[in-house]
């Protein structure tokens, strides 16, 4: 029998492409999606590996952030900005980039910059800057008119933390001001902002922000594997989460649907049919 499946293995057509669909998984929504998102940092891959990320897991991923400044200095922007936009990826520059514009008074010059440049999206923040809750506002609202909007609360800085009820009121306020999702601070390292220097998350700014604007408006920045499953643990498999790791893309899919030992048991609490029989 053995020899029978290597003689099939050789003389046949590469298996590839076989859909799996024999285990119970928790519901994922399908792409575009308005909760779920998987939201991933680019540090400065080239086209050709951006074609291989996305060919590998363009269906799990829904942001595209080219971390800090680097759009700024990517000779090949614009091709990739398409192959994104392809895939049904959104696209976003940093939100240090538009920090450094404010703050040379250039906004107005890069917002026209990301559109001519394909940006569907852009980040606002103020976590190495000093600005003002209007001026914020501000650049919000400018932003909100040409693109979708994600708008960072949290500082960079550990030593500047905020209390539990300053991350809801600038929550709150980023969304009024025109912010389609609230992106809640955790850098690329996960130890500022959401979480503590070692990486464990504050759980009381979690609560309040959810409390503040509601689980799908908020996008958790939330590079190491232990924050995402503790994530995924407390609001389930279509929490938003951001600054994943390209190479992480699939990884934190199983992570969401419980083909992971970090989250096995929990997925089952998502599944109508294992819960019924539990």
């Amino acid at each position: 029998m053995v020899h029978e499946l290597i003689q099939h293995s050789k003389q046949g057509s590469p298996v590839v492409g076989i859909a799996a669909n024999f285990l119970r998984l928790p519901a994922r929504g399908q792409k575009p999606r308005a909760r779920g998102l998987s939201h991933v940092l680019d540090n400065g891959i080239s086209p050709s590996e951006t074609r291989d990320r996305l060919e590998a897991a363009a269906r799990t991923i829904d942001l595209w952030k080219f971390g800090w400044g680097i759009a700024y200095l990517d000779p090949h922007l614009s091709e990739k900005v398409r192959l994104l936009t392809d895939h049904q990826v959104l696209a976003c520059p940093g939100g240090t980039l538009a920090e450094v514009a404010w703050r040379q008074g250039q906004y107005a010059a890069f917002l026209d910059w990301a559109e001519a440049a394909g940006f569907p999206a852009i980040e606002v923040s103020n976590g190495t800057v000093t600005m003002s809750r209007t001026e914020k506002d501000d650049l919000i609202g400018t932003a909100a008119e040409r693109f979708v909007v994600l708008a960072e609360v949290g500082r960079k800085d550990p030593a500047l933390e905020l209390a539990p009820e300053e991350w809801s009121t600038h929550a709150r306020a980023d969304i009024a001001a025109g912010a389609t999702w609230v992106v809640a601070e955790g850098r690329e390292s996960g130890t500022v902002g959401l979480f503590t220097p070692d990486g464990q998350a504050r759980a009381d700014v979690v609560e309040a922000i959810v409390a503040s604007i509601g689980l799908p408006r908020v996008l958790f920045e939330a590079p190491q594997r232990a924050q995402q499953a503790w994530l995924i643990r407390r609001f389930g498999p279509e929490v938003n989460l951001g600054n994943i790791a390209l190479s992480d893309a699939l990884a934190l899919e199983t992570l969401r649907l419980g083909l992971r030992a970090d989250t096995l048991d929990a997925s089952f609490a998502y599944d109508p049919t294992r819960q019924a029989e539990r």
